[in-house]
């Protein structure tokens, strides 16, 4: 792999901030986010923030979601989520829209690890392969997930073996990612 998953998530938040600011000569802003506490916040007004991307100072694990499925997470998944604190960040691959999930806070990871833990004990039910989220999409039943066996990004129907490969590794994936930026 010519990148590591670190370096093409660095990379493609840093195109996002670049075309946020050239659409809008800020930094994004979010609305939702405004009364949640985050290192990415930069400026607070009344009902939103400005914000951007924040390198942690050490990598967060998944251990606990790892523990608490007795399932080790595939490396990759711990990079992607780990890194970094961010809002999500739209974006498109091949021409369709997803949106890239982020971690905003400590909270928000605490919040994240029992999402992903719920996902993968319903994937057990079902018998699938477990796989973890990364990106929704605007069918709320399609997801974009980390293939915990191979590590292939896939778009997924949720509850169902409906799987397709997008891209061979997580890294090469986020490079072939495109901002979305409304204008």
């Amino acid at each position: 792999m010519a990148h590591s998953v670190a370096e093409a998530l660095h990379t493609f938040s840093q195109r996002y901030l670049d075309a946020y600011q050239a659409a809008h000569q800020h930094l994004p802003e979010n609305e939702e986010l405004a009364d949640w506490v985050s290192p990415c916040v930069k400026q607070k007004f009344e009902h939103s923030v400005y914000w951007q991307p924040v390198a942690r100072d050490e990598v967060a694990d998944l251990t606990n979601v790892e523990n608490g499925i007795e399932i080790a997470l595939h490396e990759d998944i711990h990079a992607f989520y780990g890194i970094q604190y961010s809002a999500d960040m739209a974006a498109s691959w091949n021409g369709n829209a997803l949106n890239l999930l982020q971690v905003w806070s400590d909270e928000d990871y605490q919040r994240l690890q029992e999402n992903i833990l719920g996902h993968l004990v319903m994937q057990r039910r079902l018998k699938q392969k477990p796989t973890v989220f990364i990106a929704t999409t605007d069918d709320e039943m399609e997801v974009v997930s980390i293939c915990n066996l191979t590590g292939n990004v896939i778009l997924e129907k949720l509850g169902t073996d409906n799987r397709q490969v997008l891209s061979e590794d997580v890294a090469s994936f986020l490079l072939q990612l495109e901002p979305e930026v409304d204008a």
